[in-house]
């Protein structure tokens, strides 16, 4: 069964952790857990995730500073839902400004933030596929499926296109394979590492006949598309492939 997203769940309420997080996974939500706010914010800041689900009171950090730091400091658009029992409208009012995207009054029921989170989700998702990605040279426009380099048009196929959608949106982040698999593939993981197969492909397709190389395997990390000289990352445990992307 394919995955509904990747959510960061933030509670210091163990019964609500397990009630809340439990549902969620059982309607096939992948749930990471942070029981205060640094480590929401920590998690936040440093993973990709498809929605948030924030306590507003957290021990730590409180819910609208993550929330602060998140969108000013990080630029971090995940979508966020804060569930809190603050509920007059000004408590409401001050955390949709601070970037909240929903907002849950406790005590609620997990079939309503299921539906929030698919809501929140889903138009995050349509708002991403109208944008043309760009790294470098590199285009790709999702709404017409076109990929370009340097203006020259290439032809990659679709599973390919879905990783390059994934490592430009990303960018210059590294993502991990875990993160690349549970996106393409869902639960349904391949028999075989045909990951590699496609990153050989994308490679030879989108570097092979340019410069720089944009792919880059981050050993023990995962895979990052950039321009490392424009970008100013650090080249440390990079490998660009060259001779595979040149044969």
């Amino acid at each position: 069964m394919q995955s509904s997203g990747v959510v960061l769940l933030v509670e210091d309420n163990r019964a609500l952790v397990q009630t809340v997080g439990g549902y969620l996974e059982s309607r096939s939500f992948d749930v990471d857990y942070a029981m205060d706010g640094l480590e929401g914010y920590r998690l936040a800041s440093e993973n990709r995730y498809d929605a948030i689900v924030l306590d507003g009171n957290l021990p730590r950090m409180d819910g609208l500073e993550v929330v602060k730091r998140l969108r000013e400091t990080d630029r971090v658009g995940t979508p966020i839902i804060m569930v809190t029992a603050r509920d007059t409208l000004e408590d409401k009012i001050a955390g949709l400004e601070q970037g909240v995207d929903d907002y849950l009054t406790k005590p609620f029921s997990a079939q309503e933030l299921e539906a929030r989170l698919k809501a929140v989700i889903r138009r995050n998702r349509k708002e991403l596929c109208g944008q043309v990605l760009q790294v470098a040279d590199l285009t790709l426009d999702p709404m017409s499926q076109q990929v370009r380099r340097g203006g020259k048009p290439i032809a990659i196929a679709s599973v390919g296109m879905k990783l390059l959608q994934i490592l430009m949106r990303e960018s210059p982040r590294v993502v991990s394979r875990r993160e690349i698999e549970r996106e393409i593939w869902g639960d349904e993981l391949p028999d075989s590492d045909v990951l590699r197969s496609h990153l050989y492909n994308l490679r030879r397709a989108i570097d092979r006949d340019f410069s720089p190389a944009l792919l880059q395997t981050v050993k023990q990390a995962g895979y990052r598309l950039a321009d490392l000289d424009a970008s100013g990352q650090e080249e440390d445990d990079v490998s660009v492939d060259r001779a595979a992307a040149s044969a």
